[in-house]
């Protein structure tokens, strides 16, 4: 997918609301989720490295920051299909996107798929240490380019 600078986090967030609702039930939402995991490119050996794993999540999953131009860009990688699928979703809506915008960004559309409801108590955990790690970079890039 071509990332682009011009589209917001609340439009790309939008815009797979209305990609889950075309799916009826939560079996084909599953296998959405896992078909964009599947999509996502992957992640160089060398950052599947303790640096960039993301802790609090059951299943190995790293995800890396690149800032360039003004811009957060991620990567990411899991050991688990539904997680890894996770890991696209926040890619595809905050990957390219100014730091202050991910520090900020209200992640509702979670909700509005449906995602924290069918989520196991383990994988919404994971979730969330994903969301607040990719907060931290960006916190990070951020405080960075202000000195």
């Amino acid at each position: 997918m071509a990332e682009l600078h011009n589209d917001t986090i609340e439009a790309r967030a939008r815009q797979l609301v209305e990609e889950f609702a075309l799916f009826d039930d939560w079996m084909e939402k599953y296998e959405y989720l896992i078909e964009l995991g599947k999509s996502l490119p992957p992640l160089e050996p060398e950052y599947k490295t303790e640096a960039f794993r993301i802790h609090g999540c059951q299943s190995q999953v790293w995800i890396r920051p690149e800032f360039r131009d003004g811009r957060v860009y991620f990567k990411g990688d899991s050991d688990a299909l539904i997680t890894k699928g996770l890991v696209a979703l926040l890619i595809r809506v905050l990957s390219g996107q100014p730091p202050e915008a991910i520090v900020n960004a209200r992640l509702d559309f979670l909700d509005e798929i449906g995602l924290k409801a069918h989520l196991s108590p383990t994988r919404k955990n994971g979730l969330a240490s994903m969301i607040e790690q990719i907060r931290r970079y960006a916190l990070a890039y951020l405080q960075a380019s202000r000195n």
